[in-house]
């Protein structure tokens, strides 16, 4: 028998026993989607890491305060070593590409009669270049708008949509800040959400001059900053300003050879490799969990087929009595098993590109649709129908044909 002959008849025998053939497939079927739904949604939530981690900036080290004796603390307990002038310090390396400061402090925002309660973050004009940022209007402030402390602000597009009315253009108009008086000069682009869902274009950033003098008490403590974001020339250096920023700062906060530092640091890429790597192992483990849908679809097939051998035990005799062979019966029962398999594999990876985007936009989490997992999906869809298969359709092959003529 030809494998076009085997697939008619393996076709056709399924065909007879509809219902039996679809109860068989539906194993196949879950465990495909799951498989197809669990690794689109690990790879999307390592997909939405890397891009937050990299709307931060690239090449980026994090320079941030950490407990220590003496150091000061800010109105709301948080302790404050890092000042201004360490960030201007940190930009005289000479692998340091640019230096970006910040303050923050809670603000009350008002124009005309709307007013929004958001962060306002002064920072110095390196962070525009840090972040790669594209305004959508207007301009980041200047280095001189810095050391002069100007009255200026560039507002994030969610402060944008709750202190303007629709379609008006906030470039140049006058907005209050905690009742002080600041020019509009840019817009933001859209950053989305951050960690633990923040919304990240809820913020207003001026001059960092401009937040220590005007803001004192009000969560800005004299010459502090809450972090300093230092980019490095290229990814290649990143390890060796690191070491120089540690130095630096140990050096200017008078810290002793037995006294821990006062201030930590976080490599970016650092990061982003330790949040891959974590991802990575998640996706594995969730579709190693489907994956066990699929062997219990597999052990639902080869229940099946023993049933059908058992029913069609005088269809085998008949067919070895007319001259059929051993391998065209096993050839036969293994062509229908691999048909059960594979369509339920293919509507399985209809389903799980179904659900994928259903879960997706339930859970407002991005899925992303990976051909290499629906491949994958399906070869082992494929291999368990032949695993699972094979005991059946060997045990068709070696019926006896007198004894198989005798079954009623």
């Amino acid at each position: 028998m030809d494998l076009y002959a085997a697939l008619t008849v393996a076709w056709r025998g399924l065909l007879a026993n509809k219902m039996r053939s679809i109860l068989t497939m539906l194993g196949i079927i879950i465990g495909v989607a799951a498989v197809i739904i669990m690794i689109s949604i690990g790879q999307g939530a390592s997909a939405q890491v890397t891009s937050r981690i990299a709307s931060m900036g690239s090449n980026l080290i994090m320079v941030m305060p950490a407990a220590s004796f003496g150091a000061v603390r800010g109105a709301g307990g948080e302790v404050n070593s890092l000042t201004l002038d360490d960030a201007r310090a940190i930009g005289e390396l000479p692998l340091v590409q640019n230096v970006a400061p910040e303050a923050r402090s809670q603000v009350t925002a008002s124009f005309g009669s709307r007013t929004w309660t958001t962060t306002v973050n002064g920072t110095t004009a390196g962070l525009q270049a840090i972040k790669g940022w594209q305004m959508t209007a207007g301009a980041f402030f200047s280095n001189d708008d810095v050391d002069r402390a100007a009255l200026v602000a560039v507002l994030g597009p969610t402060v944008v949509a709750n202190l303007f009315p629709s379609g008006f253009n906030p470039i140049g108009a006058s907005i209050t800040l905690n009742n002080l008086q600041f020019t509009v000069i840019g817009i933001l682009p859209s950053q989305g959400s951050g960690f633990g869902g923040a919304d990240q274009d809820d913020i207003i950033y001026i001059p960092i001059t401009t937040a220590q003098r005007r803001f004192l008490g009000q969560g800005v403590v004299p010459n502090s900053v809450r972090m300093i974001n230092v980019q490095a020339q290229d990814t290649t250096s990143l390890t060796a300003v690191q070491e120089e920023i540690t130095s630096l700062l140990r050096q200017r906060h008078h810290l002793g050879a037995n006294q821990d530092d006062d201030f930590r640091i976080q490599n970016m890429t650092a990061v982003l490799d330790t949040v891959a790597a974590a991802t990575g192992s998640m996706t594995l483990l969730l579709a190693g969990i489907a994956a066990v849908s699929l062997l219990v679809g597999g052990i639902g097939i080869m229940n099946i087929m023993l049933v059908s051998v058992t029913e069609r035990t005088r269809e085998i005799g008949i067919r070895m009595a007319v001259g059929a062979t051993r391998g065209a019966i096993l050839t036969q029962f293994l062509v229908e098993a691999m048909i059960l398999s594979l369509v339920g594999g293919l509507i399985g990876v209809a389903g799980g590109i179904i659900g994928s985007k259903v879960v997706a936009m339930l859970a407002k989490w991005p899925a992303v649709l990976n051909p290499m997992a629906i491949l994958l999906a399906m070869g082992f869809a494929a291999l368990v129908g032949i695993f699972f298969g094979y005991y059946p359709a060997r045990k068709a092959a070696n019926a006896d044909p007198i004894e198989a003529l005798r079954f009623e």
